[in-house]
């Protein structure tokens, strides 16, 4: 497939039989119509799934303490297969027959979950050969081939819907967060914990495959003192000084943020920090860019904040970012900007995986998706 073509091989833990359930048992008299020409072969050889870390992918997931990836791959599976795995596979297709799908993007996007997907085919059957002529962080135009699996056509339509799920979500934010990067700079633009619950780690990932930074990956990972810590601490300084006191306590070194709402609790900030040896690492400046009715938007008090805090700390602006504002943010002076739409909004990336690619792409062509 040339230089630009790429395979991964990554660790499994259960062959298909186990992680869907699946047998199949071909009814009387079954006889299968050859419609799928010359890419149909017989008898599927089993093949040992090789062993390799993260680290060789060329854009790694970013670290969890806890997170199973791979037990989340097996939920989707299992959710999927029920009780009773692929009914209309058992029905149909022989279990012997081998087929190769092609995987076609049906809109232009950035390409994510390239890794994750062949994560899933992998899980379902080892014996499954999977190719890529991109890898995750490249674009894609509508109708374009980029890459194809072949095997035991059971396997591979069972674990189509599951690998399509991941890589159209993943595509959909690599996308969205590739058009917030470029419009932000020369600020960074980070995500939020406002993810799909238990895809923490795959939104996240998505967003680095995008070009974004990830901000902290949970509760545990970083300190960030929020509105609600400072009404029930008493205020801004004393929700600061009980975290300073806290890291002292325990012997902790992490990163601490502080989101600021006013000029007001800005200077507050300012002012602890002047007389007290602290480990705040950041400001975050909620919701300090003004909409107008025009559609525009004031920045005027986020770039007066900057201004404030210099080079003392980090800074963070958040609310009210979207594409249309973005740039005019990122100008501001401010070191990063938060967008939870990256991963709760994401719309996404429609991609297609089809065994009769001339088929898919005539009725693509009617339907203007391909």
């Amino acid at each position: 497939m040339g230089s630009a073509s790429c395979c991964f091989s990554l660790q499994n833990s259960c062959n298909a039989s186990s992680a869907t359930g699946i047998l199949y048992d071909p009814p009387l008299g079954f006889s299968f119509r050859s419609r799928i020409r010359k890419i149909v072969r017989m008898s599927a050889t089993q093949t040992e799934n090789p062993r390799i870390s993260f680290e060789s992918l060329p854009i790694k997931p970013p670290s969890h303490p806890t997170y199973d990836l791979w037990g989340v791959i097996k939920s989707a599976l299992s959710e999927d297969a029920g009780d009773r795995g692929d009914v209309t596979c058992l029905a149909t297709i022989p279990s012997d027959m081998e087929v190769e799908a092609h995987f076609l993007a049906k809109e232009n996007g950035i390409i994510a979950g390239i890794a994750l997907a062949e994560m899933v085919f992998r899980e379902v059957d080892p014996s499954l050969k999977v190719e890529w002529s991109q890898k995750d962080g490249d674009s894609v135009h509508k109708g374009l081939d980029f890459g194809k699996v072949y095997g035991r056509a059971h396997s591979i339509v069972v674990a189509e819907r599951v690998a399509l799920n991941f890589m159209q979500r993943m595509s959909g934010v690599a996308t969205l967060t590739k058009a917030m990067a470029d419009l932000a700079s020369p600020a960074r633009i980070l995500e939020t914990r406002k993810t799909a619950p238990g895809l923490r780690l795959v939104d996240k990932w998505a967003v680095l495959i995008g070009g974004g930074r990830n901000h902290r990956m949970g509760l545990f990972d970083m300190v960030m003192i929020k509105d609600n810590h400072i009404s029930i601490a008493g205020g801004i300084t004393n929700a600061l000084k009980s975290v300073d006191l806290y890291l002292e306590q325990r012997n902790l070194q992490m990163e601490v943020e502080v989101e600021t709402r006013t000029i007001e609790e800005v200077d507050k900030v300012l002012d602890y920090a002047s007389q007290t040896e602290t480990s705040l690492t950041r400001i975050m400046l909620d919701n300090m860019v003004v909409p107008l009715p025009n559609g525009d938007v004031d920045v005027t008090m986020l770039e007066q904040a900057v201004n404030l805090i210099g080079r003392r700390f980090e800074t963070e602006a958040s609310g009210n970012v979207t594409l249309e504002t973005v740039h005019k943010i990122g100008q501001t002076g401010v070191d990063y900007i938060s967008s939870g739409a990256l991963t709760h909004s994401v719309k996404a990336l429609d991609i297609s995986l089809k065994i009769d690619t001339e088929l898919a792409l005539q009725v693509g062509r009617r339907t203007q998706r391909a």
